[in-house]
């Protein structure tokens, strides 16, 4: 499809941050913009799978919440267990001092894009596809345009450019900006660097506390965490593949697993996946007679991947190549899957920022020479933002990191035992409940 030859805006790449910057483009009087992505079809995995309470308030400032509100299962907390007993349950009720949304929504992530694209439809735009940019450079007549070359040969002319295209951003790497772990080097190989992660069916159907929708289960064991979120049938048709039906509730699951175990299969099979529980998982959906008295097996696997979580933040995420250009998301910040956040970040990135290029757009159009300090501003903002959550996951990390091996053998004492027994003592106190739900809600970091 032919794009137009010139957009004051153009938003590259319509995952959920782009589709969240271009609702709030619109939001904030700002329609004359184009967004691309380089697939023919959007996302069709689950992936991310969380939408925390700071990010349902940034999309319902821009009228962009109600379809994922009626869509999704509300989380009422989070819980972490070891293999066979609970050690602590945060609930989420305590975030109400704080927020409309006290919840954290649980939906996969490519029902939140389908959701946020039936939005966009709705107020008449649709994203162009599949147009992927090659090349971007300074145009000749005019310092403050760039133009866009795209692979079938197009050309577009854009005064501001989003770069929403994900962690090897093409936007970033023309625009020269780097992308590296601010800490400066590389992550240990004793923290959990990549995430093996499926949808599955089990065959019984598991039973018992974690099996029922409402929570995220976090299963603390030797040097990894394992995670089961029950979907129930809520999302079958949404997670159907290849026309199978999926009749069975849903399970999600993520195991973290160190580097130093190797490296995990691109898209796991079902063997793996069974062989992952049986090691690490909860009790319930073992098949291990000797941990579950009622052994249950996967049926379906529905989907698998492997991601790397090597924290990685961009040098800045504002510039100029003639047009304004800035990053959200993925092409921004990477970070630990650890506590749900990178999505969500990404979006309320997304969000406050597109805010901030409509009031450049308007103040423009009464001063031509109108200079970047509002949106200077609001990408320091962000980039703060980004180095925060990058501090809170890593805290996350550290903490499920820690193994049972003991210090020696006449000190039989190990600092996952320890972590395991303050989970227990802490949980008792409602003030930590509430500071748990407090650093996973991102309130503090919008």
């Amino acid at each position: 499809m032919p794009l137009p030859k010139e957009s004051t805006v153009l938003i590259v790449g319509a995952g959920p941050a782009g589709l969240a910057a271009a609702l709030s483009l619109i939001h904030h009087g700002c329609r004359d913009f184009v967004i691309v992505d380089a697939v023919v079809e959007g996302l069709n995995v689950s992936r991310a799978i969380t939408v925390h309470s700071a990010t349902v308030e940034a999309l319902t400032s821009i009228n962009a919440a109600d379809g994922l509100l009626s869509r999704a299962i509300k989380g009422k907390g989070v819980r972490i267990t070891s293999r066979k007993s609970q050690l602590f349950e945060g609930k989420f009720d305590p975030l109400k001092k704080y927020s409309a949304h006290p919840y954290t929504l649980l939906l996969p992530q490519n029902v939140t894009e389908l959701v946020l694209v039936q939005k966009l439809q709705s107020l008449g735009v649709r994203v162009q596809r599949p147009h992927r940019v090659i090349g971007m450079q300074q145009n000749e007549k005019d310092p403050r345009i760039t133009d866009v070359s795209f692979e079938d040969g197009q050309v577009m002319r854009a005064r501001y450019i989003i770069g929403a295209d994900g962690a090897h951003s093409i936007i970033r790497t023309i625009a020269g900006i780097g992308f590296s772990n601010p800490e400066g080097s590389k992550p240990s190989n004793n923290l959990l660097n990549q995430m093996v992660t499926a949808d599955v069916t089990f065959e019984p159907e598991p039973v018992g506390p974690l099996t029922i929708e409402g929570h995220i289960n976090s299963t603390v064991f030797s040097g990894n965490v394992f995670m089961l979120v029950p979907f129930g049938n809520r999302f079958n048709d949404e997670l159907t593949r290849d026309g199978k039906p999926i009749t069975k509730p849903i399970f999600r699951i993520a195991c973290a697993m160190p580097v130093k175990n190797g490296e995990s299969l691109h898209a796991p099979p079902k063997e793996y996946i069974q062989d992952l529980i049986d090691k690490c998982g909860p009790a319930c959906i073992s098949s291990d007679l000797s941990l579950n008295p009622t052994p249950v097996k996967i049926d379906q696997l529905i989907w698998s991947g492997c991601f790397k979580t090597y924290p990685a933040i961009a040098d800045r995420t504002f510039t100029r190549l003639g047009a304004a250009i800035f990053l959200v998301g993925d092409a921004a910040h990477i970070h630990s899957t650890a506590g749900g956040q990178g999505m969500n970040l990404g979006i309320r990135d997304a969000i406050f920022l597109s805010e901030a290029v409509s009031r450049h757009i308007r103040a423009s159009a009464e001063n031509p020479d109108v200079d970047d300090t509002i949106l200077r501003q609001i990408a320091e903002a962000r980039q703060a933002r980004s180095l925060e959550t990058l501090g809170f996951t890593n805290s996350v990390l550290k903490i499920e990191s820690l193994t049972y091996d003991t210090f020696t053998w006449w000190i039989p004492f190990s600092l996952g035992s320890f972590r395991d027994a303050m989970l227990r003592l802490l949980g008792k106190f409602d003030f930590v409940q509430s500071e748990v739900a407090w650093g996973l809600s991102g309130l503090g970091r919008r």
